[in-house]
């Protein structure tokens, strides 16, 4: 049997990655469990929360899973996607993927486009059918200093751990991404020592690549990379 973790990112929760979770679950018998870390979900409470808590509640999630499945395969979207490498760095998984990993983070180029768009769509009076404005307005003023910096404290702890990842991986990531540099992707590929590594662009998709316009690939591209190593050899 197989079991399936998936780790959402910073500031966000399961919703992040439903899509994916529900095309998954719809098409496999697998267990599949998307833990919400410690102060997210949709109401954030992220005042005195630290990096390591964010940590432990997937590696733990990993461990339940670990005893009762003898497959694991580990997908973890942003943020999520380097608490995800850490730990196949860490524990036996199976299968890799991370979508939007934040090894890097930050596309200042992309994010001034976004910020012209809401400005141009401001003045049209279109601001509501705005998607970069309506995702991230909701989380202004909710976010701490405090917890921007235990995210930068989390990158760069599980950064030194992309070297002894060895599993297969599948790095996705959208050329429109302002949070996470599109570079980002050659930057993982570099470092991460897997033997099989796959590396996919998607040029509709901002930082939220499993709500955007190339989902439905993404997610048909995901479950093909974590079956193929199942399906048996043509006789």
């Amino acid at each position: 049997m197989i079991g399936c973790l998936i780790i959402h990112g910073y500031t966000g929760g399961p919703y992040e990655v439903g899509p994916l979770a529900d095309y998954l679950r719809e098409r496999t018998n697998w267990h599949i469990d998307v833990p919400t870390l410690p102060g997210h979900g949709r109401n954030l409470n992220l005042e005195n929360v630290s990096y390591q808590k964010w940590i432990e509640k997937a590696e733990e999630a990993l461990k339940q899973m670990a005893e009762h499945y003898d497959e694991i395969y580990l997908i973890g979207f942003s943020m999520g996607g380097m608490i995800a490498s850490y730990l196949a760095a860490k524990y036996k998984v199976d299968n890799l993927v991370l979508l939007a990993p934040s090894g890097k983070f930050l596309s200042l180029k992309q994010m001034s486009l976004d910020f012209a768009s809401v400005i141009a769509d401001g003045m049209r009076g279109n601001l509501d059918k705005n998607k970069f404005y309506t995702h991230y307005r909701k989380k202004a003023g909710n976010v701490p200093l405090k917890a921007n910096l235990e995210f930068l404290k989390l990158v760069k702890f599980t950064r030194k751990y992309l070297k002894k990842v060895t599993a297969p991986v599948l790095i996705a990531q959208g050329q429109l991404d302002g949070m996470v540099p599109y570079k980002t992707a050659y930057y993982l590929d570099k470092e991460i020592t897997s033997e099989q590594k796959e590396v996919v662009f998607f040029e509709r998709s901002r930082h939220l690549i499993c709500l955007g316009d190339d989902k439905d690939t993404l997610n048909t591209m995901v479950y093909e990379f974590l079956t193929k190593a199942k399906a048996k050899p043509a006789s």
